[in-house]
């Protein structure tokens, strides 16, 4: 039996929707913490024909089991007319928690995910945080083989990195018929893989992979919607300066990038390891972002002179700006970017991250170890500097 690693993902006192990416863990952790309640697993094709045929025999199921006070539906997204169902029997049963889990968000937009609103919570279930496991895998394992459960946990991470994402997208794109050309999508998977981490130019991507820009905005919508990749936008509030207007890209996790991204003999591990990097920073903050319940907002800055800052996290009372560097040492250039934004915004805070080994404060700015860093987000504390 696989040992159970706990999650900081707080459970709500009422029903809710779980959200996330395949393979993040989102069934093992209400399996562990629900281990009495009435599980419906419509990834099991006996469950998925009956349903599919017949969406109102859950109702049946529940009145036959009255006495089960939590209802789960594992991957609802795969019979969207069950939100109906759902509807009704959480206005029905008001005592009871329903928690509604899914991989896509799709099916359940065309549907109306709204028609829950108010009565269910949106949840959302990420990879690893690497303060979660760092007692059992080391930062250089996170680093190549990312934070998603099933493979950081399985014995073959880059077989199962592999497998994950041809099944992944087979699943939840090819099976669901969200492309008519599942060739174009695959090169385009591989075109974006050099956006990771970089301001997002749709046209360049449409020229790379031989598609019609409209497509790849189409392609980047799915994405999003399957919970593959995110957008962050400009930090724009009260600018000083021109800044560029598209956004950054992000897929959610690190070793997924890794995994996508091809390889030749004009690349430097080191450039690859360093936008991995960024990438690890990126998914854990937003982890520690959601499961901590702050009102903060990820952005990125950069003016249109080329000026960059990786991260900046906007709060309520405060602004922090965050730089990444894959580097064992600080150089005077490594801090202009968070000199400069400082001087747009003097009452934020300033953080670089690097691969040294020791915590210093150098000209102002706080530079901290990033292993240190991220192994000491946890969302019930704060930022650990």
């Amino acid at each position: 039996m696989e040992k159970y690693i706990p999650r900081f993902f707080q459970i709500p006192g009422r029903s809710f929707f779980l959200f996330g990416p395949r393979g993040t863990g989102k069934s093992t952790f209400l399996k562990h913490n629900f281990p009495q309640a009435l599980f419906l697993d419509l990834l099991k094709p006996g469950e998925f024909r009956q349903y599919s045929a017949k969406p109102e025999r859950l109702i049946e199921l529940i009145e036959g089991n009255l006495e089960r006070n939590t209802i789960i539906v594992d991957e609802i997204q795969k019979i969207p007319d069950l939100l109906d169902v759902v509807h009704f029997l959480v206005e029905k049963y008001q005592e009871k928690k329903f928690i509604l889990t899914g991989s896509s968000a799709r099916k359940l937009k065309r549907k109306g995910i709204d028609l829950l609103a108010g009565r269910v919570l949106l949840k959302r279930m990420h990879p690893f945080l690497y303060s979660e496991v760092k007692k059992y895998f080391g930062f250089n394992e996170v680093l190549e083989y990312g934070l998603v459960p099933v493979v950081l946990s399985s014995g073959q991470p880059a077989d199962v990195l592999d497998s994950y994402i041809s099944l992944y997208m087979k699943e939840e794109v090819q099976l669901e018929g969200f492309v008519r050309n599942f060739g174009n999508f695959s090169r385009f998977l591989e075109a974006v893989s050099f956006s990771h981490g970089s301001v997002l130019n749709i046209s360049n991507v449409a020229r790379e992979c031989e598609v019609e820009r409209k497509t790849v905005e189409g392609y980047i919508e799915i994405l999003e919607d399957i919970l593959l990749a995110d957008r962050i936008q400009t930090f724009r509030k009260r600018a000083k300066r021109a800044l560029v207007k598209h956004p950054k890209f992000y897929f959610f996790d690190t070793g997924v990038y890794k995994t996508l991204r091809p390889r030749g003999p004009f690349d430097r591990p080191e450039e690859i390891n360093g936008i991995a990097l960024e990438g690890l920073v990126y998914q854990n903050l937003k982890g520690w972002i959601s499961y901590s319940g702050r009102k903060y907002e990820l952005y990125y800055w950069r003016s249109v002179g080329g000026v960059e800052v990786d991260f900046v996290l906007y709060g309520e009372n405060d602004i922090t700006a965050i730089e990444v560097k894959n580097s064992d040492k600080i150089r005077f250039e490594d801090l202009r970017s968070l000199k400069e934004f400082g001087k747009d915004y003097p009452q934020s805070k300033k953080l670089l991250l690097y691969n040294g080994k020791e915590k210093l404060l150098r000209n102002n700015i706080m530079c901290i170890p990033v292993e240190e860093f991220i192994g000491n987000l946890y969302p019930d504390k704060p930022l650990p500097f």
